[in-house]
């Protein structure tokens, strides 16, 4: 079992599959193949990060994943944007796939966020001096 719950690597996994359809799609309308590189690495590295994650061996490990996602998941979406001002999807095409790509960002920032205050609290050494006397001070 992983650190993820099943649906949500599911959901990232049908956003992949939404990606290759876009790539696809790209590809029957003849846009340059380097363009259709740079879209699939993109889309496809945010759903092998997420199954790294899901599968990390350490809280950092696990954070250090989840933020190339979320890097990878920011670049899907300058492409998508992209191909979408020229032209190049339908706007009907375009609408849904950026939204789940927004909502994406939305879950991996929150999990993001969630699992450093984790790290950085209870177990961990303070940033701020302690007045306790019998905690050093980390200044």
């Amino acid at each position: 079992m992983g650190r993820l719950r099943p649906d949500f690597v599911e959901r990232v996994e049908a956003f992949v599959h939404q990606m290759l359809d876009v790539v696809a799609l790209l590809e029957a309308r003849s846009i340059r193949s380097r363009l259709l590189d740079q879209i699939a690495a993109a889309s496809t590295s945010v759903g092998a990060n997420i199954c790294e994650a899901d599968e990390g061996m350490s809280r950092a490990d696990f954070v250090k994943c989840l933020s190339i996602a979320s890097k990878e998941l920011s670049e899907t979406r300058f492409w998508l944007r992209l191909c979408s001002r020229r032209g190049w999807i339908p706007q009907d095409s375009a609408v849904p796939v950026l939204a789940e790509s927004n909502e994406l960002q939305r879950i991996l920032s929150s999990m993001i966020s969630r699992s450093r205050l984790r790290r950085d609290t209870p177990n961990s050494v303070s940033q701020k001096p302690s007045n306790d006397p019998a905690k050093p001070s980390t200044s």
